[in-house]
């Protein structure tokens, strides 16, 4: 509670300086002699943040007048102007001055006014805005809705304003004296409304709970291929990394680092394929509920959920047709390149003279071909170059949509074509189709009906090993410089490169190596039903079916491997691969959904409640086979019976669960926020007695700048909006670690090993583990304290929110339980352990205009720290065994290493050391090697000195942040996305730490930067200073020091990413009326185009040999048009 204490003390530092501040703002310093009154508005408006409203008839507008203000106050100033001008004037709320002509006193006739103000279905509107226009003389209406002013004056103009509504302006007539205003939604504040899950909607206003929501037209900026890349960089409280970026891959996202959420499409349960396959042009906005507010989805819901709602056609709209699409081209953003053939030689070269060769691999005749790069065998080979390749990418889509007063409708059609940046690679294919259908059958009645489908295809040659793509990625280094794909030059035969053949990529391209293909076929099906029983409750019915087919085509030709003989004029196999490969994988995945509601809606008075209860069924069928074949040549393509060794099935792997669930909405007054939701479910997962769980929670909201002694106050001119709200509640997780469906059952494994009885081979059987009988879901509770506000007109605005979310049922087992190891048996596990995520997460938005220039600039920052809590029974042997081992109360993903010195400079300083620095007397160190930190003083270095210095190295960032910019002038726009991340750890291996690794080469920035001798063929010359130490051939972690896990390699990442821009000119209309266009906009839009970072790869990448598929820079043209 401390910490809530100090957040709220640091918010009401925040708005008492904001409010001091602003005060300051409404000074003026001005003078100006005899200028028309109109110019001296004008500069007003330059030198402070008024802004004047006034018809262009104002009689005395173009009067000269003079002023002389000094720190004067905006009443004073205005008080003067008006004594030279004579003009009345109203200063309003957030920095308005409304301008208007003097009325003459002989004509003004005046009377009283009363009235009441109500929305389009009469219910009243409390606290709207009535002012005479023009003047002061205002009031607020009351709790029914309405109000009484004095003295009106006949032909003078009311003002009704309130927020989310049109303000409406009503003429005083001379005896009506009594009026009824009906006031229309701002149809641009209604797309403020946020889904809030099965069908609930809520304005942003009076939200409770920590929900966030983009629309579509943020959401398609982006060159991404997939939903998850799309939403980077754009919301608070997402993290989010793109850790290997092949054709068709998505980003990883996670709400508040809590893991992966639970994802909705139009009412469904569905998952991360599904999410990232959409076609993210047919998405109208997607919600990312982040905190207790996600339990109504119960058991699936512990790491928050990702609403999305597709796009639907508007009612009584003509049909519009747009057509959007780009072509595009990709290249690597970051990824370092290999050492030349010179360098690499010369490190080579160094290594040797240093330890000491007497037979050299290269000698200094060599060297000086290599350097020279002309004669046969001595021409440098750029595999960098031949490898990664500038690809294309492309996208169409169109689309149909609009509506009658009856029926409204939206059908789409999409193609994303993916190439991959490896050279002759394939890529990725996929086809999407959208169809969204609403019918109004009677004035109770309607449903409606929604399809998406699509075929998704990644196609690549199909190389040896199970990922295709670290092979090209990998060659890119293992290919030394010095050798060349083909023997002497014939592509007819591959050449042996070094110690594996298979990266030679020479033979990675569909003709040598054969082809893997993966295809996707789903389509999902929704039937929605809606039927008012009477007024305000209604009955909502949706189901869905869900059935994709994935078929996986794998054929791994043989190859062989030459030599060329120069004298024999002939090639010599050197090896290769004598058996093929061929595999076949068939899965389909069957779902079926129904979801049945009542819900109630009511408005009385000041009050409005919101209640919706229902069930949710969903039964999940995830049949799978696979067979491997071995093919008698490579171009038998077919599988025939004879030649399959294996084949394996998995059964249908059912699925079912089912949940209660309920939710109750609260407002008074649109000031005072109530929200209930529960949820009782069931998993098929645990054993009958703990399958049901109860997941409640409950929000508050106060809208404080809805108050009348808010609004009555000066700070309301500074604050348009303020609220505080907070949420507590309970959600659930069945998909616990170390437990599987079923294994609260007793029983066998069967195909568990074998043996021979009796001369015949007899497939064995094991027992399973004791039964689970105890242990149920996983339970987080999670808290969120947030703030809401608005400034200055709404034209800067932001949220602010803290969490904590404590999950409690992590399995584990009874240590203290003890079994016989004659036993053969592993304790079961129970629900015993916990975890914390804590955080907060921020956005801030500023958004205005200038005359025709619109801009906006806002920032989003997610900070989500992840903390190991209780664990059970810990025992440890000593205080340093718990020191470096406990986990209680710690920050969890401790990355421990040495921490290092600095570098030794000299020899001298190595004889001097008093430290054991690589634990056998410093026999091994020379100058540029790795000191290292003694940490308890014992004077040797060993696993004593360790210290946590970094982060997980495999999962999203504990720092997601976020930049966006747009502006528009004119038929011009521009926008800039702005993704980073910090409190990350990249370790470098193998090839980007390990010297000749494998054999093989070093990226260029790390071969380049060593310490090495000032004449490589003799080792007592002079020492150069590098960054790195001397590359030594056979150095590793297990030999040598200088590679031990330490600070000196890891890296604690940070990073800015230029993630999306995109630069647009919309066409004027009246050019395109005479072609019956409604619209036309041309655009480039880039992505990845710069990277600021302290890592030499791309800082997404998490795999420490940074041979993961890199982030792609990609620049693309594109229209959309409309007609």
């Amino acid at each position: 509670m401390s910490n809530i204490k100090h957040l709220f003390s640091r918010i009401l530092y925040i708005i008492i300086f904001l409010s001091s501040s602003l005060s300051v703002m409404g000074q003026i310093t001005l003078t100006m002699k005899d200028k028309p009154l109109k110019k001296v508005i004008k500069q007003i408006e330059k030198v402070s943040e008024y802004r004047f409203f006034y018809n262009e008839d104002l009689a005395n507008l173009n009067k000269s007048v003079s002023l002389k203000a000094q720190n004067s106050s905006i009443e004073k100033v205005l008080k003067d102007l008006s004594s030279q001008a004579s003009f009345s004037y109203l200063i309003k709320p957030n920095y308005q001055i409304v301008l208007s002509d003097n009325l003459p006193s002989q004509q003004t006739r005046l009377q009283n006014i009363t009235g009441r103000v109500v929305d389009t279905t009469d219910n009243p509107i409390i606290g709207a805005n009535v002012l005479v226009k023009g003047t002061t003389n205002g009031v607020i209406t009351d709790i029914d809705g309405n109000f009484s002013l004095e003295k009106v004056p006949v032909q003078s103009q009311l003002q009704i304003s309130y927020i989310g509504y049109e303000t409406k302006e009503l003429a005083v007539v001379s005896g009506k004296t009594n009026v009824k205003i009906v006031m229309t939604e701002n149809t641009k504040l209604l797309n403020e409304v946020v889904v809030t899950g099965f069908g609930l909607a809520q304005k942003k206003a009076t939200l409770t709970g920590a929900i966030t929501s983009v629309g579509a037209d943020d959401i398609s900026r982006s060159s991404a291929v997939n939903t998850s890349g799309a939403l980077v960089g754009k919301v608070a409280g997402l993290n989010y990394r793109s850790a290997d970026s092949r054709p068709g891959n998505a980003t990883t996202l996670q709400i508040r680092n809590m893991g992966t959420p639970l994802f909705v499409i139009d009412g469904m349960q569905s998952d991360e394929g599904q999410f990232n396959n959409i076609d993210f042009n047919d998405i109208e906005s997607i919600s990312i509920l982040k905190d207790a507010s996600a339990s109504i989805y119960g058991v699936r819901a512990a790491n928050g959920v990702i609403v999305v709602t597709t796009k639907k056609g508007k009612k009584n709209t003509k049909s519009t047709v747009t057509l959007n699409t780009y072509y595009g081209w990709q290249h690597v953003s970051r990824l370092p390149e290999p050492a030349d053939a010179v360098t690499y030689v010369e490190n080579y070269i160094q290594s040797e003279t240093i330890q000491g060769k007497t037979s050299r691999l290269y000698s200094k005749e060599d060297l000086e071909k290599w350097r020279q790069g002309t004669e046969k065998g001595y021409v440098p080979f750029n595999w960098y170059d031949y490898i990664w390749v500038t690809s294309p990418q492309y996208y169409v889509n169109a689309n149909v949509s609009g509506g009658s007063d009856k029926i409204n409708y939206y059908f789409s059609l999409g193609h994303m074509n993916q190439e991959s940046a490896i050279r002759n690679y394939g890529g990725m294919k996929r086809y999407n189709v959208q169809m969204n259908v609403e019918a109004q059958i009677t004035d109770k009645f309607k449903i409606g009906m929604n399809m998406n489908g699509r075929i998704k295809q990644l196609r690549n040659p199909g190389v040896p090993g199970t990922d295709d793509y670290s092979n090209p990625t990998a060659a890119t280094y293992r290919n030394l410089p010095t050798v060349r794909p083909f023997a002497n030059d014939n592509p007819n035969y591959p050449a042996s490169v070094g110690s594996d053949n298979g990266l030679n990529f020479g033979l990675l391209n569909f003709e040598k190596s054969g082809t893997f293909e993966d295809t996707w076929r789903m389509v999902q099906l929704n039937l929605n039903a809606e039927y008012e029983i009477i007024k305000g409750l209604k009955a909502k019915a949706l189901f869905g079916y869900y059935f994709a087919n994935e078929l996986v085509n794998n054929q791994e030709y043989t190859y062989r491997v030459y030599r060329y003989d120069e004298a024999m004029d002939e090639y010599v196999d050197v090896g290769g691969r004598a058996s093929a490969w061929r595999e076949r994988t068939n899965a389909h995945v069957e779902e079926l959904t129904s979801n049945i509601q009542l819900a109630y809606e009511k408005a009385f008075g000041a009050h409005s409640i919101n209640a919706i209860v229902g069930f949710e069924a969903i039964k999940r069928d995830a049949p799978k086979s696979w067979l491997h074949a071995i093919p008698a040549s490579n171009s038998l393509h077919l599988i025939y019976y004879d030649t399959i060794d294996k084949f394996e099935d998995t059964g249908n792997n059912t699925q079912a669960r089912l949940g209660w669930l309920g939710r109750f909405n609260y407002n008074y007054a649109n000031k005072y926020l109530v929200d209930f939701s529960a949820r009782y479910d069931g998993s098929w997962k645990f054993p009958p007695n703990h399958r049901w769980g109860f997941f409640p929670s409950a929000s508050l909201g106060w809208r404080i700048s809805e108050e009348n002694f808010w609004k009555e106050s000066k700070i309301a001119s500074i604050f348009s909006n303020l609220k505080i709200r907070g949420s507590y509640g309970l959600v659930g997780d069945d998909n616990v670690d170390d437990y599987n469906a079923f294994d609260y059952m007793t029983g066998y494994d069967y195909k568990q090993g074998g043996g021979v009885i009796d001369g015949s081979y007899i497939i064995g059987t094991t027992p399973r583990n004791l039964p689970v009988t105890t242990l149920s879901w996983a339970k987080a509770k999670i808290l969120d304290i947030g703030l809401d506000v608005a400034f200055l007109n709404n034209r800067l605005s932001g949220s602010v929110d803290f969490f904590r979310r404590i999950k409690t049922g992590i399995p584990a087992s009874r240590d203290d339980v003890l079994l016989p190891e004659e036993v053969g048996f592993e304790r079961p596990k129970e629900n015993l352990n916990s975890n914390v995520h804590t955080g907060y997460d921020l956005f801030a938005r500023w958004s205005d205009k200038v005359n025709d220039f619109h801009y906006s600039i806002s920032a989003n920052f997610t900070y989500s720290r992840f903390y190991n809590w209780e664990q059970y029974n810990p025992k440890f042997s000593n205080s340093w065994d718990e020191y470096r081992n406990s986990t209680w109360h710690r920050f969890g993903n401790i990355n421990w290493a040495y921490e290092s010195d600095g570098q030794f400079q000299s020899w001298e300083e190595i004889a001097s050391w008093p430290i054991d620095n690589d634990q056998k007397g410093n026999t091994t160190l020379r100058p540029g090697d790795i000191k290292y930190v003694d940490q308890n003083g014992d004077g040797i270095i060993n696993d004593m000195d360790k210290r946590p210095i970094g982060y997980k190295e495999d999962s999203t960032p504990v720092l997601n942040f976020g930049f966006n910019l747009a502006f528009a002038w004119k038929g011009f726009d521009l926008a800039l996305d702005f993704s980073g991340a910090g409190m990350s750890t990249w370790n470098p291996t193998l090839i980007q730490k390990i010297p000749f690794n494998n054999n093989g080469n070093n990226p260029a920035y790390y071969m380049e930067d060593t310490w090495r001798l000032s004449d490589i063929f003799d080792a007592n010359s002079e020492l150069i200073p590098g960054k790195y130490p001397t590359l030594l051939i056979g150095n590793n972690a297990n030999n040598h020091s200088n590679y031990w896990e330490s600070s000196f390699w890891k890296y604690n990442v940070r990073y800015l990413k230029l993630r999306n821009l995109e630069f647009g000119y919309t066409f004027p209309k009246e050019w395109l009326q005479k072609c019956r266009i409604n619209s036309l906009r041309l655009y480039l839009a880039g992505q990845n185009l710069f990277t600021l970072t302290n890592v030499p790869i791309d800082p997404e990448v998490s795999a420490g040999n940074g041979t993961a598929y890199p982030s792609m820079r990609i620049i693309n043209l594109g229209l959309t048009l409309k007609f």
